[in-house]
């Protein structure tokens, strides 16, 4: 079950730095789900931002992942995160 957008500091955090690399920055929907231990983040975005958050060679998405897991670490939480498409 995803949860409906809340601006916990997590929220805020990863909702900063998408909104930064994308176009359309107000279309950018951060939902997220409880994994066990874990909350995975999904992303929902305009189709012509995927590519600009993904990267070339998914670097700038394995750079945003790391970031979030680091992070929420440092809250003693761990984090991880999707694209959907």
């Amino acid at each position: 079950m995803l949860l409906p957008e809340i601006d916990t500091p997590m929220d805020e955090f990863l909702r900063y730095v998408v909104q930064q690399l994308v176009e359309h920055p107000d279309e950018v929907v951060i939902t997220h789900r409880q994994d066990g231990a874990k909350t995975v983040y999904f992303l929902s975005m305009r189709q012509s931002d995927v590519g600009r958050l993904i990267g070339k060679g998914g670097g700038t998405i394995k750079a945003i992942r790391d970031l979030l897991s680091a992070a929420a670490e440092k809250q003693g939480l761990k984090a991880g995160l999707e694209i959907l498409e």
